[in-house]
């Protein structure tokens, strides 16, 4: 603990919840359905009841001594079939002065579906070490099984449209966006 209060060891961790700011924000988590945010904020834009509708520290919060960009986000193929693969690359930069660890993210969101799917679910994650200036480059595969839900006759499926890829540093954190097509 010393050694990360003094910055001799740079943490790199990250939250695997989300902590609210109060106990009446129970229950909190990053993937709510879209309706929710009709709660969150309400038609007039205002915040719910008197306190700040967003949590105090999001999924995948995490501290760090240095900091990282993410760029060049590409997406391949385009467009797929149901059961295709996409990779997803991503080029992550310490643009810090210190050495450090960061836990690249990546969400998946299926704007258009027969059933309300989340406005976001984690697919993916990768920690990469850097040093000061050094870049790398970090890789995603997403399957069927990334990319399916369970439809109204509980079947899992996956369905045609176009999915929206969301690379961050975490869940309230979206530094790069993108997207794919599965075709019928």
């Amino acid at each position: 603990m010393a050694d990360v209060l003094f910055g001799d060891y740079n943490p790199s961790g990250r939250l695997p919840i989300t902590i609210p700011r109060h106990v009446g924000q129970l229950p909190v988590y990053y993937n709510y359905p879209p309706s929710k945010k009709y709660w969150l904020e309400n038609a007039w834009g205002r915040p719910y009841v008197d306190m700040d509708p967003t949590p105090l520290y999001c999924f995948g919060h995490g501290l760090s001594y240095t900091t990282f960009e993410y760029s060049n986000l590409r997406i391949s193929p385009k467009q797929t079939g149901p059961g295709g693969k996409t990779h997803v690359h991503v080029t992550v930069t310490n643009t810090g002065k210190r050495a450090g660890a960061d836990v690249v993210q990546l969400y998946l969101n299926d704007p258009i579906s027969t059933v309300s799917t989340p406005v976001k679910e984690l697919r993916g994650f990768e920690k990469v070490w850097l040093k000061p200036g050094e870049s790398t480059d970090v890789h995603f595969e997403l399957g069927p099984g990334d990319l399916s839900l369970v439809n109204r006759y509980l079947e899992r499926v996956v369905e045609p449209g176009e999915f929206k890829v969301l690379i961050g540093h975490s869940s309230d954190k979206i530094a790069l966006e993108g997207g794919f097509h599965i075709a019928g």
